[in-house]
């Protein structure tokens, strides 16, 4: 690494993405994709379904990809997507279709498998970010838990993830739970997961959130009998899994699946938001529920 880098300064991300932002949809490097939302209540959940209304671009850009055996788009990463060096081992970049707005990228500097499982260093660098403003942090483990690059990349969209409702739209069956630390489950998830809320202190922040968060994902994965994590060397995935973190909670839910029909899934569908590309998928899962989407692909209790 360059000794040089000037690592990001407190207090600082939210302007500098606004304005790497600016000039990025000026260049036409930044390409958005503009939604509709809808809402389809379950089981005391308002899940927020967003429309995809133009993928044209997104697919070209694809399709270019898969011609070029599967450029990898982090190295080297675009320029004008460019935010700030997080930490010594990642940087942040614009999504480049993001759907929403301060949709960040985490990834690692060097080449590091999105299916290896996560570091003491992944954690540090997403919770310098999460200081930042308040957001919802992900991670898609696996081609099947939704991961579209192999390049080992964290996300984090800001909150609320949806106009109408509680920021994250699972937040009714999140405050059912009380114990915090302790590993439990949500009510309605019919599928394998682990939930657990973080330990805050006065101001309502995580205590040492990197360091708890992956002793949480630690203990998680060992709960569901998934491979985990060494600081010693890097350690292959068992299985595909989503994960969800806010500043409040995590949870961890393994994958059997990445599509439902037609509707792609990724991690935040278990925070309550999906994306789906046409109507009929939205009737689908309308006709379907979708608490019952999710349990089809997660894994079975």
């Amino acid at each position: 690494m360059d000794n040089n880098i000037v690592m990001l300064r407190k207090g600082t991300l939210p302007r500098l993405i606004d304005e790497v932002t600016e000039k990025a949809l000026t260049s036409g490097s930044l390409l958005p994709i503009s939604t509709a939302s809808e809402y389809v209540e379950d089981n005391g959940v308002r899940f927020v379904v967003r429309i995809l209304s133009n993928l044209v671009r997104k697919d070209e850009d694809r399709l270019k990809r898969a011609q070029e055996k599967k450029r990898n788009p982090f190295l080297p990463y675009e320029k004008e997507l460019f935010v700030a060096d997080l930490t010594p081992t990642h940087i942040a970049l614009l999504n480049k279709f993001n759907v929403m707005e301060r949709h960040l990228l985490i990834v690692t500097r060097e080449f590091e498998d999105q299916e290896n499982l996560l570091t003491p260093a992944d954690f540090s660098a997403l919770w310098t970010c999460m200081a930042e403003y308040d957001a919802v942090g992900f991670y898609n483990g696996g081609e099947a838990a939704g991961a579209s690059q192999s390049h080992k990349h964290l996300q984090i969209v800001p909150l609320p993830l949806a106009e109408q409702g509680p920021p994250v739209p699972i937040q009714p069956l999140v405050d059912e739970t009380r114990d915090t630390g302790r590993i439990t489950q949500l009510r309605s998830f019919g599928f394998r997961h682990c939930f657990a809320r973080l330990d805050l202190d006065d101001s309502g922040f995580p205590r040492k959130p990197g360091e708890q968060c992956y002793a949480l994902y630690r203990a998680m994965l060992s709960e569901l009998g998934m491979s985990v994590p060494s600081e010693a060397k890097a350690v292959r995935q068992s299985g595909p899994y989503c994960l969800v973190v806010t500043r409040q909670w995590m949870l961890l839910a393994p994958r059997s699946q990445e599509f439902y029909g037609e509707v792609s899934v990724n991690s935040l569908g278990f925070a309550g938001c999906l994306l789906v590309r046409k109507p009929e998928h939205l009737e689908l899962v309308k006709k379907t529920g979708p608490l019952e989407l999710l349990r089809a692909v997660s894994v079975s209790l």
